[in-house]
């Protein structure tokens, strides 16, 4: 069973960035596409920008343009950067597996943007 393991996130000002990280154990992702999720207080959970084994991305509305994807299959993990960020990115971000098929969930890493 792979365990995931997010961190980076933190209290950040708008216009901000930060540098979320994915990493996995129990198991290696490099044939698997990943993505970072988040789940904004009295939302659903929603996948905001997925990376196929292949490398190719793809991103929701909202965050293109603002945020990258990318992986490193050598260290098993997976990241996200985040720039420009605001307010209304504030949530708790996940990783896990792209699609339906997915693995039990981590504990996610806050991400707070406020002045």
């Amino acid at each position: 069973q792979v365990q995931l393991v997010e961190s980076g996130g933190g209290l950040v000002q708008p216009g901000g960035s930060l540098r979320l990280s994915c990493a996995a154990s129990g198991g290696g992702l490099r044939f698997y596409a990943m993505g970072w999720y988040r789940q904004a207080p009295g939302n659903q959970r929603e996948l905001v920008a997925s990376i196929d084994s292949s490398g190719n991305t793809d991103y929701t509305d909202s965050v293109k343009g603002r945020f990258t994807i990318s992986r490193n299959n050598d260290k098993n993990t997976v990241y996200l950067q985040m720039n420009s960020l605001n307010p209304e990115d504030t949530a708790i971000y996940y990783c896990n597996r792209a699609g339906s098929l997915i693995w039990s969930w981590g504990q996610g890493t806050q991400v707070t943007v406020s002045s």
